[in-house]
């Protein structure tokens, strides 16, 4: 039996407006791995990728910091299949690393609301590290950065939902190399 052909995104009606091209994100990565080199020169940082909307931006963001890095996964829940958050984060995969002393960088995808966030926050300076700082790809124009204490930060965006490099809906679109609205189906 043949599988069926696999769907492009070019035709995809879900697949809106781009909002920032593959060459736009590979540019402003390389541009976070240098000031991310200069900041932890004299340190061996754990890079902890929020799974699983993160996967991309960290394996990219880690080849762009040229100086030893550690690298570990946390995965957490607030959206489920939907757009919009439920309102509730709950831990899906805990780190295997102890924090002690050590200096994180928590790798974010987007930071919206900032729900995750502070609830990622809450958990991992609990845990003791020598510091904390927070590295999102994309931040909400509405998002506090100041507020939530994010250092790094790749882009701003508007409100739309977006999709691709690794951000997704109902785990479809993450493998896109490019970031763009997501067209709902349904509205």
């Amino acid at each position: 039996m043949t599988p069926a052909p696999l769907e492009s995104f070019d035709n995809d009606p879900s697949v809106g407006a781009t909002v920032l091209t593959e060459d736009q994100i590979a540019e402003r990565i390389a541009e976070l791995g240098v000031e991310l080199t200069a900041d932890y020169r004299d340190e061996r940082p754990l890079l902890v990728c929020v799974l699983r909307g993160a996967y991309a931006f960290l394996t990219d963001l880690a080849r762009h910091i040229d100086l030893p890095v550690e690298v570990d996964f946390i995965a957490v829940s607030s959206y489920g299949a939907s757009t919009r958050t439920s309102g509730v984060v709950r831990l899906v995969k805990d780190l295997d690393v102890d924090l002690t002393d050590r200096h994180v960088v928590l790798v974010e995808d987007i930071v919206d609301t900032g729900l995750t966030l502070r609830y990622l926050r809450r958990s991992l300076e609990a845990r003791g590290p020598a510091s904390l700082e927070v590295c999102t790809l994309l931040a909400r124009e509405s998002a506090d950065l100041e507020g939530l204490g994010v250092r790094y930060v790749g882009f701003t965006i508007p409100g739309e939902f977006v999709i691709g490099y690794g951000l997704d809906v109902d785990e479809r679109y993450r493998n896109m190399r490019h970031i763009a609205v997501y067209v709902d189906p349904g509205v």
